[in-house]
């Protein structure tokens, strides 16, 4: 089995259409593909369209933004139904969170002295939702920055310029919604926080007594020993694995579909799970 179940596309802040990422993942072999767009499922309806042209199985995702411990964390949703009305609601009350966000990015850029960012940023969403990539992108483009990791360095989080603060739901709401719509809830990425690995440890076990389910074991950027230890504690924990590339597709990015480490331990994998 191979499998992909984290990835984007321009209905949050990837660069490609549903099609093309679901076409990504056919062209790389994957036998199961999840589009897990940032706190919407607009972009699921052409994905399955194309799955279903290609004979590619296609696991309905989400990704969304939660609190745990007062620390903004991800949760990705996997076979959810996306016409259920509190994973609806949920996810409308994120969206309005995000927009609120954008417009307050753009002031604190403006007041730094960056104009019409809003604008810019707007014109690299191919009109669908506005995120912190798109203004991180728009600061590359524009001279500001030359990478993604020198822009959240210098830009867009904490109290430097275009730093904003989102109060979203607490994780154990958001695993709510998630199960309430019939789905899976998974930790993303584990490793990327700016966690020690007791706190990662301390996350997965409160994930867990609040109904989660797993967590992602393997995505793009997991070294050998970040499997081995994530392999280890989602057997210490009995939880789930989940795999998932986090593709996004932006010319300055270099994850593909597909492109992952094996699974450890098949037994634990999502997918004999669904």
């Amino acid at each position: 089995m191979k499998a992909d179940l984290h990835n984007h596309s321009y209905y949050s802040d990837g660069f490609f259409s549903p099609a093309e990422v679901v076409k990504f993942a056919y062209e790389a072999g994957c036998d199961l593909f999840s589009l897990t767009d940032h706190d919407t499922t607009e972009g699921i309806a052409e994905a399955q369209v194309e799955a279903d042209k290609l004979g590619l199985e296609l696991l309905n995702g989400v990704e969304i933004s939660a609190f745990w411990r007062n620390m903004a964390i991800h949760i990705v949703g996997l076979g959810v139904d996306i016409n259920n009305d509190k994973l609806v609601t949920g996810l409308a009350h994120n969206q309005e969170l995000r927009k609120n966000r954008a417009e307050k990015i753009a002031l604190s850029l403006w007041r730094a002295g960056i104009k019409d960012s809003l604008e810019k940023a707007q014109s690299l969403s191919k009109g669908h939702m506005l995120t912190r990539t798109h203004f991180a992108q728009m600061l590359i483009q524009e001279g500001y920055c030359k990478d993604m990791k020198s822009v959240f360095r210098r830009y867009l989080t904490g109290k430097k310029p275009g730093g904003v603060r989102v109060e979203w739901k607490n994780f154990d709401e958001v695993i709510y919604w998630i199960q309430s719509a019939g789905g899976k809830a998974f930790i993303a990425h584990p490793f990327r926080y700016r966690m020690t690995h007791t706190k990662i440890k301390n996350m997965i076990k409160d994930f867990k007594e609040a109904s989660g389910d797993g967590f992602e074991v393997v995505n793009a950027n997991s070294s050998d020993e970040e499997i081995s230890l994530g392999n280890q504690w989602s057997e210490n924990y009995d939880v789930l694995a989940s795999c998932g590339s986090d593709f996004h597709g932006w010319p300055n990015q270099r994850v593909q579909v597909g492109n992952l480490r094996d699974m450890p331990n098949l037994k634990r994998a999502v997918w004999s799970y669904l």
